[in-house]
């Protein structure tokens, strides 16, 4: 005997930019430790690293609303596509 199923729950909603800001606070930070401890020169890579996530982190920032946006057009087009009968592409 096999049970019914139970419906899968909506998706969590999240406040993605927030949590990309954090992740670029924490390199920022990372790199504020780093240049008032002073590194070696060999370990000097370190300062691009953080650099590199501070950059991507900026990025994501200003990206995440627009993907979302975008995503949340294509999900209302379907769902038009779907009450009206059409189809799609």
């Amino acid at each position: 005997m096999t049970r019914a199923r139970r419906p899968d729950p909506p998706p969590m909603r999240t406040n993605d930019v927030r949590i990309a800001m954090a992740g670029t606070a924490a390199w920022a930070a990372a790199l504020i430790v780093m240049l008032i401890i002073g590194l070696p020169e060999s370990d000097r890579w370190w300062l691009w690293t953080c650099a590199a996530g501070i950059v991507i982190g900026l990025f994501a920032v200003w990206y995440i609303p627009r993907l979302q946006a975008g995503r949340a057009r294509q999900e209302a087009d379907r769902a038009a596509a779907r009450n009206t009968g059409g189809e799609s592409a």
